[in-house]
């Protein structure tokens, strides 16, 4: 009987604003409201401390489109901050699964493309050996895995904006549950890094 690795967990990244909605009513796609504080020192070395424990970066296709159409340019820009330039090396080199019914082939390197529900796709993925799944900002793939009960640990970027409306991350329905607070910090503009684990 062959030993069981360890299973692998499934971090989800999202920004939200003060009022809870993490994009702004009417173009879930405009982030610009985003982009102050997504360059303070907090937001970089957030995102750093998730990507570095991290082997698979899992994203909807939208997500996938935005991240891997911008990341690759960072790299080698000048004057990048070195803490861009260590997540757009680590996008690009680690292996990333894109969730998609529309496309037919990835246009990126190192990457599969899936058309299975995300739970069980995740499911498939926690039962091979790695290190950690980020998910990286995919409001529908995380929302899925937060109604699966898949996600192990919930990092949160809380920017002091209200937006007024909008879609929100956490609907009710959810399986209830506990959360331990791993880490918190707060930055420039009253940013907040929250990082939560899953009670289980």
């Amino acid at each position: 009987m062959t030993q069981q690795t360890a299973s692998r967990r499934v971090v989800t990244n999202m920004s939200l604003s003060l009022d809870g909605h993490y994009a702004k009513p009417g173009n879930p796609l405009d982030m610009s409201w985003v982009m102050p504080y997504a360059v303070t020192d907090i937001a970089r070395d957030h995102l750093t401390s998730l990507c570095e424990p991290a082997t698979t970066a899992l994203l909807g296709r939208i997500n996938a489109e935005g991240f891997l159409g911008f990341w690759p340019t960072v790299i080698g820009m000048q004057g990048a901050d070195p803490r861009d330039e260590k997540f757009a090396h680590w996008l690009v080199d680690t292996d990333k699964v894109v969730l998609s019914s529309t496309l037919d082939q990835a246009p990126w390197e190192r990457t599969t493309l899936v058309d299975r529900p995300t739970a069980e796709a995740v499911a498939d993925l926690k039962a091979t050996e790695g290190g950690d799944i980020l998910v990286l900002s995919s409001a529908s793939v995380i929302k899925a895995l937060l109604a699966a009960d898949q996600v192990d640990r919930l990092a949160l970027t809380i920017f002091p904006v209200f937006l007024g409306g909008g879609p929100r991350l956490f609907d009710d329905g959810l399986p209830t549950g506990q959360w331990a607070l791993v880490s918190q910090a707060a930055g420039e503009h009253g940013t907040l890094a929250l990082v939560y684990d899953r009670v289980r």
